[in-house]
């Protein structure tokens, strides 16, 4: 078949693209240049571009490098600067796969092509006709969690090499065939950052806006933030407080205060109820709108563990989800992905619209 291939310089994607030659396809490859390409920071991602031809000439392989730069900064970037001034907690890389990889991509470059392939730690299954996103076999690189706010029409064109790999064999494949990235370090913060620390670059975008540090419980005044929107729930490091360890526990945006509990074990950080705005579902509602509890596995953040959860849908888009076990750092503005009960199929997703303080 005639495939897309989407690499990014790293090895999933380069063993991706050695599944995908040795099963036959007519590959083309493609990177998405996104990155910061101003004074504001070095991500020129020649690095990764020049891996990238490495690889397109160890395969014989047309190479095209598409810049969706702009695309980034108007959407994916829009709304997490947006989301953090909110006083809430954003997740970029999930708007990117669906504004960026999946919708500019496809439409203007996917879209002619028989499906679009990825390094993504993921799977596909089919069942009752109807394709469903589902985990993969790797729980701790599983990244389901990042596809959960894709559309189905998204998905119909998608496929992932990796998902039923775990990641020592891909290392193994790597090295195998002899590739040029085989020992090459997996990638780590946010990518279109490149050196830049995300506090300073928030600060060049948001500002600074000191504002107290206040212990939950005495009302005390520990000490002084740059602003809110540095801080999101759950949240550890980064508070320069003594005697801890702190954990931001709640945040006031109108007065710009942030709450604080000491210790980890404490009941201020916990809640076993998440309420679900704008519920999104990939291929369609796995319970046809039912009002009755439904068990599910589910996440709030990119974890390899599952909660155990019972999910009510309370009105139109809108969920209530009831963990069995008390939940840290439910952080307003995240999204909770719900799963089957046996962790298999990726639902979609929701916003985490308030959080419950025991």
């Amino acid at each position: 078949m005639k495939v897309a291939a989407l690499i990014s310089g790293g090895v999933d994607s380069a063993v991706a693209v050695h599944l995908l030659k040795e099963q036959g396809h007519d590959l083309r490859l493609f990177y998405i240049r996104i990155g910061i390409d101003t004074d504001e920071g070095d991500c020129s991602a020649e690095e990764d571009i020049e891996m990238c031809r490495l690889i397109a000439r160890r395969y014989g392989l047309p190479l095209e490098i598409v810049s969706l730069h702009q695309e980034y900064w108007d959407n994916v970037m829009e709304y997490a600067l947006r989301t953090v001034k909110e006083g809430l907690t954003p997740n970029p890389d999930i708007m990117c796969n669906k504004m960026i990889k999946f919708g500019y991509f496809e439409q203007r470059w996917g879209k002619d092509f028989d499906f679009t392939a990825t390094g993504h730690y993921a799977s596909t299954v089919i069942e009752n006709g109807c394709k469903w996103l589902a985990t993969a076999v790797d729980p701790v690189k599983d990244q389901t969690d990042f596809l959960a706010r894709i559309s189905y029409d998204q998905l119909s064109h998608l496929e992932f090499p990796l998902g039923q790999l775990p990641k020592k064999e891909v290392r193994r494949l790597a090295i195998e065939a002899n590739l040029p990235n085989a020992y090459r370090k997996d990638s780590q913060g946010i990518c279109f950052l490149g050196k830049i620390n995300y506090n300073d670059f928030i600060a060049r975008k948001l500002g600074e806006k000191p504002g107290p540090i206040i212990e939950l419980e005495t009302g005390r005044k520990l000490g002084t933030h740059r602003g809110y929107w540095f801080h999101t729930i759950g949240q550890r490091k980064g508070l320069g407080l003594s005697g801890g360890p702190w954990y931001v526990v709640r945040k006031n945006v109108r007065d710009n205060v942030i709450y604080v509990s000491q210790g980890y074990d404490t009941d201020k950080q916990y809640g076993n109820r998440i309420h679900l705005a704008e519920m999104h579902f990939i291929t369609r509602d796995p319970w046809d709108g039912t009002t009755r509890p439904v068990e599910i596995k589910f996440k709030n953040r990119h974890s390899p563990e599952f909660g155990d959860a019972i999910i009510t849908r309370i009105d139109e888009g809108e969920y209530i989800v009831e963990s069995k076990e008390r939940i840290q750092g439910i952080a307003p503005g995240q999204f909770g992905i719900i799963y089957d009960k046996e962790a298999r199929i990726c639902y979609g997703s929701g916003v985490i619209t308030g959080q419950k303080i025991k």
